[in-house]
C-alpha cells in the first residue's frame, strides 16, 4: 500500500499532476459544483 502511496505523491508533485490539482481547486470553487456537492451530501445522510 505504501508503494501506492508515493507514486501518488509522485504524480501530484509532477506537473501534469499539478495541473489536475489546480483544475480541481477552480472546478471546487464553482457554485455550481459546490450546490451538486451538498445535494449528494444530504443524499448520502439521508440513506443512514
Amino acid at each position: 500500500m505504501s508503494a501506492l502511496v508515493q507514486r501518488l505523491t509522485r504524480f501530484l508533485r509532477s506537473p501534469q499532476g499539478q495541473q489536475l490539482v489546480d483544475r480541481g481547486r477552480r472546478e471546487l470553487a464553482k457554485p455550481e459544483t459546490q450546490r451538486k456537492l451538498k445535494q449528494l451530501a444530504s443524499r448520502l445522510s439521508s440513506r443512514r
